[in-house]
């Protein structure tokens, strides 16, 4: 790498580590704990990258973006935060930063799009839209798994475009809320925001009496895949005569559309007219580690709004991270509420997690299912849910490719985990070959690091 690299973070320990590794890196650096010594040396013609921390003790990094783009055309900032909400990523896109990374980050990652920061032609700056930064303030959008960090960037990068949006995911992930943002903070938020139910569609003006409704804002077709071969048939309709003002079209479905489409109970020109993208919302067994922050999220929300503090106790924290949430985001919530109003002091215990749980479905941890339980005890009950869900009808084909891709994952993620991730001693862990362990990494997209993390 060469240039100059501009770090502004309040945290001496970060400062220390960037500045020793992008100079060992090539790189001149000038690091600095006060967002006004940055913008010093942005106006001063100094730096070739900006590396800047949201929260400084003198300002806010975001706010700061707009005015380096007018200052410096073309100056690649990249923004790392602890803040890891959907609404940061947005606002980092909005305010044309290069790049955007949650805190803990990894190093090398970092140190890579520092260099193709450095080495790739800016893109030519854009006018900054204006964000309502209170607004989603109340959105459960709150993670720092990597899927959900993944989710974030790319609602950042879709939010300003053309394309059609399908939005999957189970029940409760927060599917509503996901087009809600998209609209929200894109440059059709001045315009409707219509979610459309098959009924909507009915009759001889239902389709126009929709289009005269959204104008050009955002239509949503909600849980589209419930809707029948008829109502299907007007919507692929509707969108072959979108004009030049079109509305921004977006889809919800927490079922698999592929596999209808496949089974013949999914229009597949209705298919390829919603996929333009597709956002994927993660349940919360596929972000375990995000619970604890989403129950933080709802028992400070209950404390601003109810005016009652409340914390888990150790066990009780346990057990909400152990239990399977199967209406995910939307279930904690609800349950959170409750706890919140009928707890008999501010610690949470969890006998009353339990007395709450114990009145919803699923009561069953999918995750430490009791001491001395076999794995093949708690796979088979997983399994035997997972049927269940589908009441009398048959899961969609490929059970089985499914199944063992979410054992291995975790599986080989926790052997590198467990070997510092240091692949010959996780192959030898696993008893498999060193060329085969890479090709799994590769295939299941797992992130390998070597590197401690940095808070």
């Amino acid at each position: 790498m060469d240039g100059t690299v501009l770090v502004a973070d309040d945290d001496r320990t970060i400062r220390t580590v960037l500045t020793q590794a992008l100079t060992r890196a090539g790189c001149k650096v000038h690091a600095t704990s006060s967002l006004v010594t940055l913008m010093r040396w942005v106006e001063e013609g100094k730096g070739d990258l900006v590396i800047s921390d949201v929260m400084m003790p003198d300002g806010n990094g975001l706010e700061a973006l707009p005015r380096i783009s007018k200052l410096r055309p073309g100056l690649p900032v990249i923004v790392i935060s602890a803040q890891n909400t959907i609404m940061t990523a947005i606002q980092a896109a909005e305010a044309d930063a290069y790049d955007y990374l949650p805190k803990p980050f990894d190093l090398p990652d970092l140190m890579k799009r520092s260099s193709r920061a450095l080495d790739l032609k800016r893109r030519a700056p854009t006018r900054p839209a204006i964000v309502n930064r209170d607004a989603g303030d109340d959105l459960p959008l709150v993670g720092r798994t990597a899927v959900m960090q993944a989710l974030y960037r790319l609602v950042a990068r879709v939010m300003n475009t053309d394309l059609a949006v399908l939005i999957t995911g189970e029940s409760g992930t927060g599917k509503s809320l996901i087009a809600r943002a998209i609209h929200d903070f894109s440059d059709r938020r001045s315009q409707p925001f219509v979610v459309a139910q098959a009924t909507d569609l009915a009759g001889a003006e239902g389709a126009s009496g929709l289009l005269a409704r959204v104008k050009g804002g955002s239509l949503v077709f909600d849980e589209i895949a419930d809707y029948d071969d008829d109502t299907q048939a007007r919507i692929v309709r509707l969108l072959d005569v979108l004009g030049e003002k079109a509305p921004r079209v977006m889809a919800t479905s927490q079922s698999d559309l592929t596999a209808r489409m496949e089974a013949g109970r999914f229009r597949q020109d209705l298919y390829y007219r919603l996929g333009g993208v597709t956002l994927h919302v993660p349940s919360l067994r596929e972000r375990v580690d995000d619970i604890a922050l989403l129950a933080d999220h709802f028992l400070a929300r209950g404390e601003r709004d109810l005016g009652l503090v409340r914390h888990f106790s150790d066990a009780a924290a346990e057990l909400v991270r152990a239990y399977t949430w199967p209406g995910n985001v939307r279930q904690l919530e609800n349950t959170l509420r409750r706890l919140l109003v009928t707890s008999a002091s501010p610690e949470i215990s969890r006998a009353e997690v339990e007395s709450v749980l114990g009145n919803q479905p699923a009561m069953e941890p999918l995750r430490g299912g009791g001491e001395g339980e076999k794995l093949s005890a708690a796979v088979a009950r997983h399994l035997k849910r997972y049927f269940d869900l589908h009441g009398g009808a048959l899961p969609p084909p490929g059970v089985y490719t499914r199944i063992l891709r979410e054992i291995e994952a975790p599986l080989i993620e926790i052997a590198l985990d467990a070997t510092a991730g240091n692949q010959a001693r996780c192959a030898d862990l696993l008893g498999i070959n060193r060329n085969t362990l890479r090709k799994k990494i590769t295939d299941l997209d797992i992130r390998v690091t070597r590197r401690r993390k940095l808070m």
